[in-house]
């Protein structure tokens, strides 16, 4: 019983490090590209516009994601428009 409780754990501590990642669990996250293989950012205008879209908890999480170098450097163009939006929730 300790066994399958102890797995349990690790199960559930291991799914919480794999979703540190806000931008890879968004679904919002392709309202912000301009194709579906998000290699083109919209205008500062339609990225302002999903933004605001989006739920303020996600808007949070990506702020602050955006705020950690080691997050926001595969993300720079993003985390460039989110930061010059102020991270305006």
């Amino acid at each position: 019983m300790r066994t399958v409780c102890l797995g349990a754990l690790a199960v559930g501590l291991l799914a919480g490090v794999a979703s540190a990642d806000p931008f890879s669990d968004l679904a919002a996250l392709p309202t912000f590209y301009t194709d579906a293989g998000m290699k083109t950012m919209k205008t500062m205008a339609g990225f302002k516009r999903a933004w605001h879209a989006i739920p303020k908890h996600d808007r949070t999480k990506m702020t602050k994601a955006c705020n950690d170098p080691a997050m926001s450097k595969p993300h720079a163009a993003f985390c460039a428009n989110v930061l010059a939006l102020g991270g305006a929730n």
